[in-house]
């Protein structure tokens, strides 16, 4: 008799403790409800998000949400961006890379959870970091390739070899193009901090140039020609593609094929989040083709391409009749947008990432048309307003430049009493002094642009090799 009286109050008090557990369920659900969607975790990764495009915020709340809307949403400093919903959680995708060393606020404004509910607002912050670069040192005593923060307060080595050519930094890897002592071309794969060396398989014992890497994918190319050329036999300026994934590290370079009478390819480019590459013939062709196979897209003649900018489909092209923008995505083009203001002889363009983000060109300022009185590193904005950024002296040369992966700095490489600075005798030849500095575009007052001068070449943010 009294096992089953403490039974019954063992279920009585067993169905209390059930009951006050599922009404403090359901005055909890009750009270998220009535306040709205509320944040419980947040990932994103500052670094990444400054090295790259694509990188991504993901908010987690509370409750499964509707649909969230990009006019709901709003970054700060501004950002393109792109947004999807998924249970719980909001993406936010950022487009472009950020700029370094920078706050970010992210506010998700008229969140709605499905079970309705009043709506709530989350704000996120966080801070991206410095960013730092790669360069590349020649000299007597072996080649160097170092990283190193803007200021170039912080250089540290970290690969070296006899004789590099040239090298690019993907998001994992360095890919180094050097020459043996026996003088055969090797591509040696590392990771960022120069560890864990392998080689690439090439497509034979030649010479490798125009070395490139896709912004995404850890995806290469390169140009590759036989040692021995002869009139009938031989490879000249083929094009290959190769993976830098530790699995596919043995595997066989992938040839572009080129259609046309002259196959040879002078100059290329991959074009920026997507599979394609944009090359330039030996005999004039522009063509669109894919790195994975397909008919290409003829894009008329042309004599140089100036580049494309990282998150943009538009390349700039310097054409017969002069220097135009070419939209990938159809084939349409228009006149590059002139300066407000006469700054000289156009020697070169760089887009600068994100569409409408305008262009850096250097402008040689020429006398009587033989004399060359110095050079100008302008920024042009889309509407032709002219910033001038670095003046050159006539001393000097412009070699080459570059935009980092936001389009915040310009790395603008120049040899330094040129006449007397003589060139090394390497595949890629190269005067033996050379400076790198280092232009903040943003900068409100131009006297604060430069932002240091670096010993070194071939900086990491360049897509393609100096020339």
């Amino acid at each position: 008799m009294t096992r089953r009286r403490r039974g019954r109050a063992f279920l009585g008090g067993f169905a209390v403790v059930v009951g006050a557990l599922a009404l403090v369920g359901v005055v909890g659900a009750a009270a998220g409800t009535a306040q709205g969607p509320r944040a419980t975790d947040v990932q994103v990764d500052p670094a990444a998000a400054v090295a790259a495009s694509g990188s991504r915020l993901i908010v987690t709340t509370t409750q499964s949400l509707e649909e969230v809307d990009p006019s709901q949403v709003s970054v700060s400093p501004s950002t393109p961006f792109t947004i999807d919903t998924s249970g719980r959680n909001v993406g936010i995708r950022f487009t472009l890379p950020l700029f370094d060393d920078t706050e970010y606020t992210v506010t998700i404004d008229r969140l709605v959870g499905v079970g309705g509910g009043p709506p709530s607002t989350v704000t996120e912050t966080f801070r991206t970091p410095p960013i730092d670069l790669y360069l590349l040192r020649r000299g007597e005593s072996g080649d160097q390739i170092f990283r190193t923060d803007v200021g170039g307060d912080s250089a540290v080595p970290v690969f070296t070899d006899d004789h590099i050519e040239d090298y690019r930094a993907t998001s994992s890897h360095l890919v180094v193009s050097v020459r043996t002592p026996e003088d055969r071309a090797e591509l040696i794969v590392t990771d960022l901090d120069g560890q864990n060396a392998r080689t690439l398989t090439l497509p034979g014992n030649g010479y490798v140039t125009n070395l490139q890497s896709a912004d995404r994918g850890e995806l290469i190319g390169y140009t590759y020609s036989d040692k021995a050329l002869s009139a009938g036999s031989g490879r000249e300026s083929a094009l290959y593609t190769a993976s830098l994934k530790p699995d596919a590290a043995q595997d066989d370079p992938t040839p572009v094929t080129v259609s046309g009478d002259d196959p040879r390819v002078a100059e290329w480019r991959f074009v920026p989040d997507t599979d394609s590459i944009l090359l330039l013939t030996f005999d004039g062709r522009l063509s669109l083709t894919s790195s994975s196979g397909g008919d290409p897209v003829a894009l008329g003649t042309a004599l140089t391409i100036d580049g494309i900018a990282r998150g943009s489909s538009h390349a700039v092209v310097d054409r017969p009749d002069g220097l135009t923008e070419v939209d990938l995505t159809d084939g349409t083009e228009s006149p590059l947008v002139a300066p407000d203001q006469d700054l000289g002889r156009i020697a070169s363009v760089t887009p600068l990432p994100g569409e409408g983000a305008g262009t850096l060109r250097t402008f040689s300022q020429v006398e009587d048309n033989t004399r060359v009185l110095g050079s100008t590193i302008v920024h042009v904005t889309q509407d032709g307003t002219a910033t001038p950024l670095l003046e050159v002296p006539a001393t000097d040369a412009v070699i080459e430049t570059c935009a980092s992966p936001s389009g915040r700095y310009a790395a603008v490489l120049s040899a330094p009493d040129v006449v007397a600075n003589r060139y090394d005798t390497y595949q890629l030849p190269l005067p033996a002094n050379l400076e790198t500095r280092i232009i903040d575009i943003t900068a409100t007052d131009p006297d604060d642009a430069v932002v240091s001068t670096l010993t070194g070449f071939d900086a990491s943010w360049c897509q393609v090799p100096p020339k």
